[in-house]
């Protein structure tokens, strides 16, 4: 699966499907895909990956707490 870096719009090759579907890692191993060569695998901030097509990662894939509504002091679950 391909991601897209934020910061530098550069392809990258998602190595670890898992961690990105997993809310509670704030990180994923993967490839660059900029240039000519293949990059060494490398930690990336899910935080700063989109798909190419532009949309957000889904926030249940980046907030372990997505569930919960936050509303003033009160944290209730739905």
């Amino acid at each position: 699966m391909f991601v897209q870096q934020k910061s530098t719009n550069n392809l990258i090759e998602v190595l670890t499907l898992q961690d990105l579907y997993d809310p509670c890692r704030k990180e994923i191993m993967g490839q660059s895909h900029a240039g000519e060569e293949m990059q060494e695998p490398s930690s990336y901030l899910k935080s700063e990956l989109i798909f190419p097509s532009g949309e957000e990662l889904p926030l249940c894939w980046l907030d372990p707490h997505y569930r919960e509504v936050k509303s003033g002091k009160n944290v209730m679950s739905v």
